[in-house]
């Protein structure tokens, strides 16, 4: 094959030759790179964060007994990663305890593994949002448990305890930084890598500690506004916001602001 040749993107593969920098690997990472190469893109996965137990699994595990044993009204997942623990520790979820999911993403990835999901924020795909929802629909009060990554800000369990919830908010992982490749560091520091995805506050925070020099051409993609601020603050300069907190729309912006080729522009 021709190293050479140059892929010309086209009304249905708009990505077409373009390199796009996955953040996180595993399934995840898996369906994101099939979303990009259906649209022409070349996914380079190179998982930026990764996930670890708890420090203190006593607690994790006797407050997953206790969800087992019917004793929460509501479960509340705010990320995704949190699903792969439930899935790993084989929990049980009882029909009678409801669960909110933060986003589609999570709701998603909670019933891949064939849970069920009772609540996805119809407007703000935030702890916040999903907070507010809940007060909205229980007036009485409500064993409530969180689970959590150790870094989160306690603003679901805040204001649920605000609105007279019981709740017991529970570290369910920590993040962890992944040092890449040489290759991979290289790649996007001559500019190889067209694109780059950061999913979370903590990818921005990986991206600006392991690339310190990104050529200007690089699109930097967020994935929805609260992830664009994560990462301003990270020091990242954000190119492309995805309207919705979705692995899709991420993925739509990135193919809508990179199109066409600045040296194909038509006259």
């Amino acid at each position: 094959m021709n190293e050479g040749h140059r892929h010309t993107p086209t009304p249905d593969k708009p990505l077409a030759g373009r390199r796009v920098l996955v953040p996180r690997g595993g399934p995840w990472g898996d369906g994101v790179a099939a979303s990009l190469r259906q649209r022409g893109a070349v996914p380079v996965i190179a998982p930026l964060i990764n996930f670890a137990p708890t420090n203190d699994q006593a607690t994790l595990e006797q407050a997953l007994a206790d969800l087992a044993d019917g004793a929460f009204d509501w479960l509340t997942l705010t990320s995704a990663t949190t699903v792969d623990v439930l899935y790993a520790y084989r929990a049980v979820i009882p029909a009678t305890t409801k669960v909110a999911a933060v986003g589609e993403t999570t709701a998603a990835a909670m019933q891949a593994v064939g849970y069920h999901v009772d609540l996805v924020p119809e407007r703000d795909n935030s702890a916040q949002g999903m907070a507010e929802q809940m007060i909205d629909l229980e007036c009485e009060p409500r064993n409530v448990l969180t689970l959590r990554s150790e870094i989160a800000k306690p603003v679901l369990t805040r204001l649920l305890i605000e609105a007279g919830h019981r709740v017991r908010s529970v570290v369910a992982y920590r993040t962890v930084g992944v040092p890449v490749t040489d290759k991979i560091a290289t790649d996007v520091h001559s500019g190889r890598i067209n694109a780059i995805l950061v999913t979370s506050g903590s990818v921005a925070e990986q991206v600006v500690e392991q690339f310190p020099e990104i050529p200007a051409s690089t699109v930097i993609a967020a994935i929805g506004p609260r992830t664009a601020k994560d990462a301003k603050r990270a020091g990242l300069t954000v190119d492309v916001v995805a309207e919705r907190q979705t692995v899709d729309s991420l993925i739509d912006a990135v193919a809508r602001f990179t199109l066409p080729p600045e040296s194909e522009t038509p006259a």
